[in-house]
């Protein structure tokens, strides 16, 4: 099999956030074809030259075309165009507090669930009834099922809260162009 050049750029909170955004972009463009799709997600990993890059004082295209001799199929190399920017603020989530009037009523139920797979068969507000259930899919499915017992809230959302992230304004993802090798 051959070899094709790429250069492509990713985004990320960190390198590795970035190289595997751009590996996955790449195989839902261009499919997986057994890891010879001619891009970014057949190589193996990521190298991180923004040092070198910076201590050649060459301008980017000139430094990244001086590898295409260097480097070997599958390798990828990376440079930082745009270091990212971290959140500084001390708090960085916020609590969304969700009030439900009235008193709570918990009612007890009984889950019946494939023991095999895991899947959720039905809840039934007694055990008879779930013992019913458990029956006929057992027989029709010949596969073992399980009955648990469950408390949940009648009439009302079991959510008392949501915590979500709260981004600073300064926060930004960081840009890395990545090039090498890719199979095809």
């Amino acid at each position: 099999m051959g070899a094709s050049w790429f250069q492509q750029t990713g985004y990320g909170k960190t390198l590795d956030d970035a190289y595997k955004g751009a590996c996955e972009e790449a195989e839902v463009e261009y499919g997986h074809q057994e890891g010879y799709n001619g891009t970014i997600s057949t190589t193996h990993s990521v190298r991180d030259i923004t040092e070198e890059y910076k201590r050649s004082k060459l301008d980017l295209e000139p430094f990244v075309r001086s590898k295409v001799e260097v480097l070997n199929k599958r390798d990828c190399c990376s440079i930082c165009l745009q270091e990212p920017v971290g959140n500084k603020n001390k708090t960085k989530s916020q609590v969304e507090h969700i009030v439900t009037p009235g008193t709570k009523k918990w009612v007890l139920k009984y889950e019946v669930i494939n023991d095999w797979g895991g899947k959720f068969i039905g809840s039934y507000l007694t055990k008879g009834d779930a013992v019913k259930k458990a029956r006929e899919y057992t027989e029709k499915h010949q596969v073992t099922t399980k009955i648990t017992m469950k408390k949940e809230l009648d009439k009302s959302s079991p959510t008392v809260a949501m915590i979500k992230y709260k981004k600073s304004p300064t926060e930004r993802p960081g840009k890395w162009m990545f090039f090498g090798w890719a199979a095809e």
